[in-house]
This record gives C-alpha cells, sequence and structure tokens, in this order.
C-alpha cells in the first residue's frame, strides 16, 4: 500500500491514503465467532482492554516508522467513530438487517451478488463461519454484537438493540465512508479478508448507498508472506516480528527490499537466507548512492538520454500492476551507470527512491549497523577494537588479533573479515 501510494504521488496523482486502526469488534475468528481478542487478552494480562489497545497501536506505528512507510493524510481510530456506526448500522437495519438474542445481523441475501470479490461461493468458503442459531443464511454477519446477559465488557457501548459492541466489518466501512466518501478509488488489504471481510464491507456499502457499487472502484490484495517451515502460524503461536528481524541483526529496510523483490499479489516465502540476500544488495545500494552523493550536488532535471531511458522502464514496471521486482533493477542500473553526470545520475536516483521508500538520499552505512536492546558496548568501542585489532594483524600478533575478536564476540559483535562489501562488523544477538 505504501508503494502504492508512493507510485501514485510519482505519477501525479494527489493522494489522500487514510488508514484504520480497528482497536474494537476483533474476534478470535474473523467469521464472527469466539471470542473478543481484546477481551481475552485484558483478562489474561489483567490489564485495561484501552492500555492493551494503546501500547499495540503505538508498536504498529513504530514499525510503520522502522519500515520507512509514510504516514498517511489520517489514521482512523474505530473507538473515535462508534456514534457513525450505530448511526449507519439504523440506516440499513430495516432492510437488510435483522435482530437476534446475540445481536444485529446482516442478510447477505438482501443484496446483489454478495460475495463476488471472492473467488468462488464455495462451501468450504462458508465452511469459515461458525453456526449461530437464528441466522437466515450461513454467510449473515454480525453488524451489532450485545454484550451476553450477565456479563460486563470493558468496551460496550448503548445501542438500539443493546448494549454492545460494533462488528469489525461495519467498522471499516463507516470509517472509509466517513473521511473519503463513497464510492472512494481504492481499497487494499491482505488476501486474507477477500474471502469473507471485503464481502462484508461490500455488502454494507451497497446496502448503505443503496446501489450496486461496492464502495470502492478498485480493490488491491497482497499476498502471503510463507514460512515453508512451518514454525510460526496462529496455531503455535508463534509470530515473526519485525524487532525479530533488529534483535538477528537486520535494518528493517532489509525486510522491505526483500518485499519489494517480490510481486504483492504473489506468496513471498520467508527465510533468514533470503532476507541476508536482500540486506547485502541494500547495502550495495547504499554504498553506490553514497559514493554518488560524495561526488555530486543533485541536478534539477535529467537529461541524458541513458538516464532517462532508464526513468521511462522504471515508470512503466511500476505502472504495470506495481511490478516492484523489475523497478530494483532500474535501480540498480542506475546506481551502476558510468560516464553520466553525478548529479543527474543522483536526480534519477532520488526519483526511483522517493518510490521504493528507502531514504537512500540520507541513509548512511552506519545507519544500517543494528543495535539490538541488550547490546551495551557502544560503536566507538568497536571502532577503538577493531583499529587495535588492525594494527595486531599489521604487526603479525594474530594471537592479540584473535583475542579482541573474541572479546568483541562475547559482547555480541561479528567481525566481518572477507566480506566483500567492506562491512567491517555488525552487531548480533
Amino acid at each position: 500500500a505504501d508503494v502504492l501510494g508512493r507510485t501514485l504521488s510519482f505519477k501525479g496523482y494527489n493522494l489522500t491514503h487514510v488508514i484504520n486502526i480497528t482497536d474494537v469488534g476483533h474476534l478470535t475468528d474473523d467469521a464472527d465467532a469466539g471470542e473478543d481478542k481484546m477481551e481475552k487478552m485484558a483478562r489474561a494480562e489483567a490489564r485495561s482492554i484501552w492500555d492493551i489497545a494503546e501500547h499495540y497501536k503505538q508498536a504498529y506505528w513504530a514499525d510503520v516508522r522502522a519500515l520507512n512507510i509514510r504516514q498517511p493524510a489520517q489514521w482512523t481510530v474505530a473507538t473515535e467513530y462508534v456514534p457513525q456506526m450505530i448511526a449507519f448500522a439504523q440506516t440499513i437495519a430495516e432492510k437488510h438487517c435483522y435482530e437476534l438474542d446475540s445481536g444485529l445481523y446482516f442478510d447477505v441475501s438482501s443484496v446483489a451478488d454478495y460475495g463476488r470479490l471472492a473467488r468462488a461461493q464455495t462451501d468450504d468458503g462458508e465452511g469459515r463461519i461458525a453456526a449461530v442459531e437464528g441466522k437466515r443464511n450461513a454467510a449473515d454477519f454480525a453488524i451489532w454484537r450485545k454484550t451476553p446477559a450477565g456479563e460486563t465488557r470493558q468496551m460496550e457501548w448503548d445501542s438500539p438493540w443493546g448494549r454492545g459492541a460494533p462488528g469489525w466489518h461495519l467498522e471499516c466501512s463507516v470509517m472509509s465512508g466517513e473521511v473519503l466518501g463513497f464510492p472512494f478509488d481504492i481499497h487494499t488489504g491482505g488476501i486474507d479478508h477477500r474471502e469473507i471481510h471485503h464481502p462484508n464491507e461490500i455488502a454494507q456499502n451497497q446496502a448503505y448507498c443503496a446501489s450496486d457499487h461496492s464502495g470502492a472502484r478498485i480493490w488491491m490484495h497482497n499476498n502471503f508472506l510463507i514460512d515453508r517451515g512451518g514454525k510460526m502460524s496462529k496455531s503455535t503461536g508463534e509470530f515473526l516480528r519485525l524487532q525479530v528481524l533488529v534483535e538477528r541483526g537486520f535494518h528493517p529496510l532489509a525486510y522491505r527490499l526483500m518485499c519489494l523483490q517480490a510481486h504483492y499479489r504473489s506468496e513471498l516465502e520467508f527465510s533468514w537466507d533470503n532476507l541476508a540476500a536482500a540486506f547485502t544488495r541494500l547495502k550495495r545500494m547504499v554504498m553506490g548512492v553514497t559514493n554518488v552523493r560524495a561526488s555530486a550536488s543533485m541536478a534539477e532535471g535529467v537529461e541524458h538520454p541513458k538516464l532517462v531511458e532508464l526513468l521511462a522502464q522504471f515508470e512503466a514496471s511500476v505502472s504495470e500492476d506495481l511490478n516492484t521486482a523489475v523497478a530494483l533493477t532500474c535501480l540498480d542500473e542506475a546506481i551502476a551507470m558510468k560516464k553520466v553526470d553525478a548529479g543527474q545520475k543522483l536526480a534519477a536516483i532520488a526519483r526511483m527512491d522517493n518510490v521504493l521508500g528507502f531514504g537512500l538520499m540520507s541513509l548512511e552505512r552506519a545507519n544500517l549497523r543494528v543495535r539490538p536492546n541488550d547490546t551495551t558496548i557502544t560503536e566507538t568501542d568497536i571502532e577503538a577494537a577493531l583499529a587495535r585489532r588492525k594494527e595486531a594483524r599489521a604487526n603479525k600478533d594474530f594471537a592479540a588479533s584473535d583475542a579482541i575478536r573474541d572479546e568483541l564476540i562475547a559482547q555480541g559483535v561479528e567481525v566481518m573479515d572477507g566480506d566483500r562489501l567492506g562491512w567491517d562488523w555488525r552487531l548480533t544477538i
């Protein structure tokens, strides 16, 4: 989504990008089944549900910054839009909803061509939706979930259907409609939402707008990050987090680069080797651009025929359904190009980087040295130790050299002898 926004800006569109934070309404199953995830965690950790929501919101924002994702025009937070959600539900309730003891449900047979976004309406697809006594159709979903009798939730509001909380499908329709209006241009999301969540959004939008349009003109879905080893899944409770990569000594932008090496609609297999290869490629980019920056100021325009042609190839690649893999090769070629004006070369690189989002105009080699949280040694100490080790090796005092290396390893510093890129060291866990 970030590259999409950057591409639209690159091509001259006036962009208004909004990101939703759904901090209420999630169940342990995306199809309106199971416990409320937030309430469950609040009980398990004996913390306020509002504190938990704030913790994960701040953690998400930190990851957004670390990955150099542009700030949207607006963040919309679900708990700030509950009155609008109730008003939206009241508008569609009479013609499209019915009430059960557990809440207000949307009748999917009341709108045209429900589920058309999903690849196929099959029994397998509906199997994810738990049976609720009284539902008219298996695919009907909760608009408003009543708090069960005798229970009190930390996040609940009064409504015409009783005290409770909105369904998360409703939240997304309401926030996008409130901020962007219907129809807006592009709705993005993960491919896991193509089968249930987004069809439910569309059904709500159809009902609210009294038309067959889906609320958004274009729906785009990115595919999964795949762990072939099977070690990370909902069932095991283990997840790959950005901080895990940092703790292994990888800069977050190496992960960004790894993602952009594959098309967003293709599955991407994660492995530490793939990430390491992406990190090496990022280092080469940084070193190449640093050399160009050191030799010239950025030109106001790009006129050299080879650079003009390369920029045209770059634009064609990102315009062809965000083909970032080809776009990256254009960037590599621009960095490696010889016998062209350095200022124009830097300007061409900057234009490409504005789309790919690495921040190469300010990124330094030292920025790529990732420091795990539990590392106490300073970079000054590391550089001083390496200087002593270099002197020892020059004097052929290999025992002292090895002792310094072992001392650094004990403090989490890997000395990278023989690295073709000349990277002296990196911090490890």
